[in-house]
């Protein structure tokens, strides 16, 4: 059994990790490390996969497990005469998620802090603000980015359009309720945490298990779609977040969700029926669900028909992109049914 502390710190390390799409090089550098130390084959490839490999006792079959290692924030869009920073939508953000406060802007040769900035509350109707307050939520177009230096001194840092903000590190320390853990980017940080259990506890599996912590997945699975597209594979499995909420039917529990469809199309029934087998050998319940607005690696790779069969095996999350809240238990639970899943003659 997964020890729950543990994987706390190792999401934690993980969150901590800046990674929005496509600028993932610090947390790149962790898991090319932490892989090695494992003592597995492990590469990086063009679209800035992570990728493992465990051999197989039959290496004719060839299983992909992706948790993707981008998290969303924002790409900066103009740099403004007095140094404030507009910035627009990296994913699927909300400037009121995140609120006034720290947020990091990572330049080419320096991370800056900002603030976030919404204007003030002591205003009239002649100021725009006052709608926020009333009736209009704050968009992206609406919010800016207070750094108080010049055009200059942002351009001296490598700040320019096209530079990735995410929110500030020291706001993203997860923080631990009983056996919950809340934080920014569990989305999908926790379910890396599962690839490296995995990697952790896995040998001589029935067959190739490729462990891939996927890149720029939350601006269309681009990682996931290079690399189904160059590697053969007779599943993917994707590990992913599973919204709480009144519309499905889903419960704030320890056991996994396994998907049947999503927004991009259903999921490989025989994949789950695999999965749901693996799950009953260890006497772990699993959560069924046919959720939208939502989206996988796997669900995407099929729809443009990189994988002929494709599952998406996920924990219970609340306030999903924002500051998310999920059972430590169910994270733990998904470590389990894999490790079953891998010993499986299929």
């Amino acid at each position: 059994m997964t020890d729950l502390d543990r994987l706390f710190r190792t999401i934690e390390t993980l969150v901590l990790c800046h990674s929005p799409s496509g600028v993932e090089g610090e947390i790149d550098r962790f898991l090319l490390d932490r892989f090695r130390e494992l003592g597995l084959e492990t590469r990086q490839d063009a679209a800035g996969n992570v990728i493992s490999r465990i051999p197989g006792r039959d290496a004719s079959r060839k299983i992909a497990i992706t948790g993707h290692k981008d998290e969303i924030g924002a790409i900066v869009k103009e740099i403004q005469a007095d140094g404030t920073i507009q910035a627009r939508k990296l994913g699927g953000s909300y400037p009121w998620i995140y609120g006034e406060g720290v947020v990091d802007i990572l330049g080419d040769r320096e991370t800056i802090s900002g603030i976030l900035s919404f204007g003030s509350r002591h205003v009239s109707h002649e100021s725009p603000q006052k709608a926020q307050q009333e009736n209009t939520p704050v968009t992206w177009e609406d919010a800016w980015i207070e750094t108080k230096c010049s055009p200059e001194e942002l351009a001296a840092f490598g700040v320019r359009p096209g530079s990735r903000v995410v929110v500030g590190k020291h706001r993203k320390r997860p923080i631990r309720l009983k056996d919950h853990i809340a934080s920014y980017t569990l989305d999908n940080k926790a379910s890396v945490a599962i690839l490296l259990a995995l990697a952790e506890t896995v040998r001589e599996p029935a067959f190739d298990v490729y462990l891939v912590a996927s890149a720029k997945e939350e601006v269309g699975a681009i990682g996931a779609l290079f690399f189904s597209a160059n590697q053969r594979l007779d599943a993917l499995i994707a590990l992913e977040i599973c919204p709480l909420s009144p519309e499905y039917p889903i419960e704030d529990s320890t056991a996994p969700v396994l998907l049947s469809q999503d927004a991009y199309g259903i999921y490989d029934e025989d994949l789950n029926r695999e999965l749901r087998t693996a799950a009953e050998r260890t006497g772990i319940p699993l959560q069924l669900a046919v959720i939208s607005g939502f989206g996988s690696d796997a669900s995407i790779a099929m729809k443009f028909g990189h994988v002929a069969r494709g599952a998406c095996l996920s924990f219970p999350t609340q306030n999903t992109h924002g500051y998310e809240i999920a059972p430590l238990g169910s994270i733990a639970n998904c470590v389990a049914i894999l490790q079953s899943y891998c010993r499986s003659s299929l």
